[in-house]
């Protein structure tokens, strides 16, 4: 069982940033392939960012392509979302998750609120 633990959201101006953590606690963090979901209210839950285990490829959706960026940290099994040039449309809780052809692994989701 991997347990992933969201933090770094929060409310912030448009055209602001943040970066949102994902700490795994899975010592084979590293075979995982992680990524970031968002769910706005009223909305169903969708793809932001992903981050393969093996190449460290990424993958964006549209809507954040060129101001979002996934990173990741096996040493500190850790992935990072890196938002820049946050958008009304930004607001939502994201949420992380690993996984791999066995398992698929969710967080909590931690809140952000972009105001303008």
């Amino acid at each position: 069982q991997v347990q992933l633990v969201e933090s770094g959201g929060g409310l912030v101006q448009a055209g602001g940033s943040l970066r949102l953590s994902c700490a795994a606690s899975e010592r084979t963090f590293r075979l995982y392939n992680m990524g970031w979901f968002r769910q706005a209210p009223g909305k169903e839950r969708e793809f932001v960012a992903r981050i393969s285990w093996s190449t460290s490829n990424t993958y964006y959706a549209d809507s954040v392509k060129g101001r979002f960026t996934i990173s990741r940290d096996n040493a500190k099994n850790t992935v990072y979302l890196q938002m820049n040039t946050l958008t009304l449309a930004d607001t939502a809780v994201y949420y992380c998750d690993a996984e791999n052809s066995d398992h698929h692994y969710w967080g909590q989701g931690t809140q952000v609120t972009v105001s303008s």
